[in-house]
C-alpha cells in the first residue's frame, strides 16, 4: 500500500528490454535499506525490487511483466527518464494522501493546461470505462501521485497543481499529449461494485 506522497524523483539508468522489461533506476533513498523483493512505486506502478547497489550511485532494479507495460506507461521509459517514487507505507506512517494500491486502472491523456495564478489546472481524459469513478473532490493518482479532482465533464477532469507538487515530483514538466499512469480511488470501485451487485 502507498499513499501517493512523492518522496523521491529518480532516474532511469538503463532499460533491457530481453523478455520482461528490466530498468535500473537511480535514487536518492538509502539502498542499504532497501530489501530484495521490497516494493516501489514507480509512477504509481507497484514493482518489485530485484537488485540494488550503490556505484556510481544508489539504484535499484525492477522487473516489469509484459502485462504491466501493456496496461501502463512504462513502456516508454528509456535511459533519462524522470520517476515518481515511494516507499510502500509502513505501519505508523503518516497517511498524508490516500490509500494506493499501485495498481493502476489505465492511462489518461493530458488534453489541457491553464496557468491559474501560481499553479496549473491540467485537464485529463480518462478512458470511458473508468470515468464514472472519478468525481468532483474525490480522489485519484496520477503517475503515483495522490490528487484531487476539481471538476468532471463527461471522461475530462480537471487537477490544480501547485508549485510545491510540480517542484517534488515530475509534474513540473508535463505537456500536451503526455499519457499518464491512473488509479482510480478503491472506495469508487467498491461503491460501483456494490451498485451494481444483482445478488448472484
Amino acid at each position: 500500500m502507498f499513499t501517493g506522497i512523492i518522496t523521491d524523483i529518480g532516474q532511469v539508468l538503463a532499460c533491457d528490454r530481453k523478455g520482461d522489461l528490466r530498468a535500473r533506476i537511480g535514487t536518492r533513498y538509502d539502498v542499504a535499506g532497501i530489501d530484495i523483493g521490497a516494493s516501489i512505486a514507480c509512477d504509481g506502478v507497484c514493482l518489485t525490487v530485484v537488485a540494488v547497489g550503490s556505484d556510481p550511485q544508489g539504484w535499484f532494479e525492477v522487473q516489469i511483466s509484459g502485462e504491466t507495460v501493456s496496461k501502463t506507461n512504462l513502456g516508454g521509459w528509456q535511459a533519462g527518464s524522470r520517476v515518481n517514487l515511494e516507499r510502500a507505507l509502513r505501519l505508523g506512517d503518516e497517511l498524508g494522501g490516500h490509500i494506493v494500491s499501485g495498481h493502476v486502472d489505465g492511462l489518461a491523456e493530458v488534453v489541457g493546461l491553464h496557468p491559474e495564478g501560481d499553479s496549473l489546472r491540467v485537464t485529463f481524459r480518462a478512458p470511458e470505462a473508468l470515468a464514472k469513478f472519478i468525481a468532483p473532490k474525490g480522489s485519484v493518482a496520477l503517475n503515483g501521485t495522490s490528487l484531487t479532482v476539481n471538476e468532471v465533464e463527461g471522461c475530462d477532469f480537471g487537477v490544480n497543481f501547485i508549485p510545491h507538487t510540480r517542484s517534488a515530483t515530475t509534474w513540473g514538466s508535463v505537456a500536451l499529449g503526455d499519457r499518464v499512469n491512473l488509479e482510480v480511488d478503491t472506495m469508487a470501485r467498491y461503491v460501483a461494485r456494490l451498485r451494481d451487485w444483482d445478488g448472484k
